[in-house]
């Protein structure tokens, strides 16, 4: 009597471990489920620009006229956090709400791209700031060091024995900005 009762209990054994084995893949299964849930809104995420993301574009930038002042090169795109500042404010808008691999073109404000001209930053150096080696001439753009280290252009405007005029504007300041954009990366 002993032996059924034995056979019994196993049995019982057997069906709540199949029954847990069968509630764990179940369960497993609903994990998996929302995993991949939460995988693709996260990859839907990135395939729109927000604030904040590492963005990769491929870009042309040119004047109302269609002169073109720079682009990327192939296999070499502008890569930045978008909103940090490391861009003009126009550009760094523009790629805000664009999707992974859409293209577009804008223009961009000079108000929101290098600001109006300042002609107070059109200034008179004495011509001894120069290492004696250069020979500065008209239209040359030098490079100086702003207080905080920046590299800044500086057009030489007028050359004389004793002076030099130059221009600290930057090349683009009080131009409206035309860019060609494409999205490659979205992190």
């Amino acid at each position: 009597m002993r032996r059924p009762i034995a056979a019994l209990k196993t049995l019982i054994r057997l069906d709540f471990l199949l029954i847990f084995i069968l509630g764990l893949f179940l369960a497993s299964g609903c994990g998996k489920k929302q995993q991949e849930s939460e995988l693709a809104q996260q990859q839907n995420a990135k395939d729109v620009v927000k604030e904040g993301d590492v963005v990769k574009v491929e870009y042309k930038g040119s004047l109302e006229d269609g002169t073109v002042f720079d682009e990327s090169k192939e296999g070499e795109p502008l890569i930045f956090v978008v909103g940090s500042g490391q861009i003009i404010p126009g550009f760094d808008k523009a790629v805000v709400g664009m999707k992974l691999n859409e293209e577009k073109k804008v223009t961009i404000q000079k108000e929101d791209a290098y600001g109006e001209r300042d002609e107070t930053l059109v200034k008179v150096f004495p011509r001894n700031i120069l290492p004696e080696n250069l020979k500065p001439r008209k239209d040359m753009i030098l490079s100086m060091r702003d207080n905080n280290g920046r590299i800044l252009p500086a057009k030489v405007v007028e050359v004389t024995a004793d002076s030099l005029t130059l221009d600290l504007n930057h090349p683009l300041a009080g131009k409206n900005l035309v860019f060609d954009i494409k999205v490659i990366g979205i992190e």
